[in-house]
């Protein structure tokens, strides 16, 4: 506990506050920040990084070139007249689109509404810009609308949130990734100066503008991530920390006080002499907020390219990924640690020998899974590499302050802020001090278990037997090496903690098969279970699969019965189909194919994650169309659907036999690493000593 103590007694978190601050010099913006991906900005930060990597100590600090699609936004400026004939200048955010002017340049102004198809009626907006309601939490992305605009003509897009984000204040600018093409240009305008456009074109219908903007979008461009490294005493194993240093706005907290807490728990180590048992692998990545043009995948860039193309070779390498988001603030009554399933029961008893740390929070911490789309810990975790990150979507900061230049040190705490130093720099400790990586796969296997609809896989004729006992067997499996693991794992620790190196040593060596299996089984549950739906959800095949199946067949029900409106309502919850409800054919075909029918390169950690999609664009219109002309007449939406039921019905049972193959596989690299392991002793050393 020694090592522990002094770490603790080390921290200065007053440091790491000035580093995020410091960060902020460097913008692309002047009035508003913006260090985004591939920017002078953004390379300027990796430069200061690398330095301060440099000048705490780091015995190895290089920069990993990676390829993005680059953006840098310098500037947008609207003027207007208002409604009294006062003139108004008022500064705009921007989206990763291009739209250069000759300095101020005249557009005329049409408000459109949400910017559906429908709010076009009647509009000419050929070389204008139009103003548009967005709701991105409620209603739908901003690439939908933008792109809408881009087809009718419309030379740009100015959004106003009208609720979901930048709730907290009237003056508060947005900006999220636009995951469209880069000529459907895009701003944002805050609520308060939407309020005096909207007030003017009530007067007068159509505004005359001047706009003066530089927002370019550059394909292919070099950007780094920046690496610092403590090597270990097994050099080859290592332990992975991260964070993004792009940002929107300022960044404080998302994505500064991230950085400069990763580099705190650094300069802590280094400062009190910690000698660590594995690699520390410090990481500061790039373009997290955006970095690939014309992708629904285009944040996480950065990790991306970092695990997939720069070192694919970490796999098999890196037992843990320790991931931080947003640190500086409370998201909610309790801290939470948002792990992949399987590093659930190690979290939870390192919580349990946890010493008092500062008082942050009114409730304990937590552990919950899975991870999530939001961050880079999913690419890292696909990659193979068991990951983890502070929680951070939960509270009210994501619908208030960010993405926005509300995103400062108002919002500063200093108590969560040093809570989350010293709850993550021990647990580093803790993952160092393993000779084993502690995964345990019954928890995963279970909930994979516990998901199956058997009634409708029996009725499909998929194998659901087979399957459930694969499961099964694979989860009994999984207890006892868990077990093993526990105790190689404790043994080693102790040995550790009393300086007997050469039994360390030794439990070690005789772990690396052991080891190398579970990683192994780990990547096999990330490649066969780990899917997503079309918002972004980390789900399970079968569960995908399942709910579109019933909402097929109700939906087919529904129509039976001549209830066109309830049948409307269960096609709007098929993968992107509600889009088909607002938006033309051209548009929901461009975001269906820039999900599903590009290059590996170009979806990124998207690539081969959504399954199934069906395409019921014409039926909806066609019900719409029926539904308004009271025409009860559904046979051909009715046998279209069925024939859509009956492909999922088909995907379902190929996706059953594939994860009744790939458990049988989990299970016997379990039944391997329990066997590796066997011949090791475990030197009498039990949970008491386990994490000393």
């Amino acid at each position: 506990m020694k090592k522990q103590q002094e770490y603790l007694k080390a921290l200065d978190v007053s440091w790491s506050y000035r580093l995020a601050k410091e960060m902020e010099k460097n913008a692309s913006n002047p009035a508003l920040g913006y260090r985004t991906a591939g920017s002078a900005a953004e390379l300027a930060t990796g430069e200061l990084l690398a330095d301060t990597m440099r000048s705490l100590g780091f015995p190895k600090v290089y920069k990993d070139a990676i390829r993005v699609d680059a953006w840098e936004f310098q500037r947008a400026i609207l003027t207007f007249h208002t409604e009294d004939g006062a003139t108004q200048t008022v500064q705009l955010g921007s989206y990763q689109t291009n739209f250069i002017t000759d300095g101020a340049s005249p557009f005329s102004l049409v408000y459109v509404g949400k910017g559906t198809k429908f709010d076009y009626e009647g509009k000419d907006v050929k070389g204008k810009l139009v103003l548009v309601d967005i709701n991105q939490r409620d209603e739908w992305w901003i690439n939908y609308p933008v792109y809408q605009a881009h087809l009718k003509g419309a030379a740009a897009v100015i959004a106003v949130q009208t609720g979901g984000y930048g709730e907290v204040d009237e003056a508060a600018l947005n900006a999220q990734d636009i995951s469209g093409p880069a000529d459907a240009p895009a701003f944002s305008i805050s609520r308060r100066d939407a309020a005096l456009l909207k007030r003017a074109l009530d007067a007068q219908g159509e505004l005359s503008v001047l706009l003066d903007a530089v927002s370019r979008v550059t394909p292919d461009q070099t950007t780094y991530n920046i690496v610092g490294e403590i090597p270990g005493r097994h050099p080859e194993r290592r332990i992975l920390l991260s964070a993004h240093y792009d940002s929107y706005f300022d960044g404080f907290q998302d994505d500064n006080t991230a950085i400069s807490m990763m580099l705190c728990i650094a300069k802590t180590l280094l400062e009190i002499g910690y000698q660590p048992e594995n690699t520390l692998t410090f990481c500061a990545m790039a373009s997290e907020e955006w970095g690939v043009i014309d992708s629904q995948f285009d944040w996480s860039t950065g990790a991306y390219e970092e695990v997939f193309t720069v070192h694919p070779d970490w796999r098999g390498k890196v037992i843990a990924d320790l991931n931080f988001e947003l640190p500086a603030l409370a998201h909610g009554t309790r801290a939470r640690i948002r792990s992949t399933w399987e590093y659930l029961p190690f979290l939870e008893h390192f919580l349990e020998e946890l010493p008092t740390l500062t008082p942050a929070y009114p409730e304990e911490t937590k552990i919950t899974a899975p991870i999530e789309t939001w961050s880079d810990d999913f690419s890292i975790a696909i990659a193979g590499i068991p990951s983890m990150v502070n929680d951070f979507t939960g509270g009210s900061f994501m619908e208030t302050n960010y993405h926005s230049q509300f995103d400062n040190d108002n919002y500063y705490d200093e108590d969560v802020y040093r809570m989350h130093h010293e709850l993550f720099g021990l647990l580093l400790m803790a993952i160092d001090e393993t000779a084993v990586v502690p995964l345990s796969f019954a928890g995963v296997l279970q909930r994979a278990t516990s998901l199956l609809d058997l009634p409708r896989c029996e009725a499909l004729g998929a194998d659901s037997v087979a399957l459930i006992n694969a499961l099964q067997a694979a989860a009994e499996a999984a207890d006892p090496i868990y077990r093993k693991v526990t105790g190689l794992n404790a043994a080693y620790a102790q040995a550790l903690a009393e300086n007997r190196p050469a039994e360390a040593d030794e439990l070690f060596s005789r772990s690396r098969i052991a080891e190398a299996k579970l990683l192994a089984a780990f990547q096999k549950e990330q490649d066969t279970f780990v899917r997503i739906d079309w918002h972004g959800n980390v789900l399970f095949p079968h569960r995908i699969l399942q709910e579109h199946l019933l909402l097929l067949s109700e939906a087919v029900n529904d129509l039976r019965q001549g209830k066109i409106s309830v049948a409307l309502r269960k096609l709007y919850q098929v993968d992107n189909n509600f889009y088909a409800f607002s938006f033309d054919r051209e548009v929901y075909e461009h975001f269906t194919g820039n999900s599903l029918y590009q290059p590996k390169e170009r979806l990124k950690w998207g690539y081969g994650r959504i399954i199934g999609h069906e395409d019921l664009f014409d039926v909806v219109i066609s019900l719409l169309e029926k539904e308004r002309n009271a025409d009860s007449d559904c046979s051909d939406e009715i046998a279209f659907l069925e024939n859509a039921y009956e492909r999922q019905a088909e995907l379902y049972r190929c996706e059953i036999k594939k994860m009744k193959e790939a458990t049988n596989e989990i299970k016997q690299l379990l039944t391997e690493a329990m066997h590796s392991s066997e011949a090791t002793p475990l030197s009498g050393a039990g949970k008491d000593s386990y994490d000393k």
